[in-house]
């Protein structure tokens, strides 16, 4: 049994843009856990318009 392990999820959000306005799409999130606990987000991207991944930190959460 391990007790640290990392997941990856995908889900679908919505995020705002200055470009384009509000925007759905998916974003990864890659999570460690301990004892299938969350502990920490290690990363998030993002797939754009133009399928192009982009970290979630150049994107403002509200409209």
């Amino acid at each position: 049994m391990k007790l640290i392990t990392v997941k990856r999820e995908t889900k679908n959000e919505a995020r705002f843009t200055k470009k384009m306005g509000v925007l759905q799409t998916k974003v990864t999130y890659i999570k460690m856990l301990f004892l299938n606990i969350p502990v920490k987000t290690l990363h998030k991207y993002r797939e754009t318009y133009y399928g192009k991944i982009k970290d979630c930190e150049d994107c403002v959460l509200q409209a």
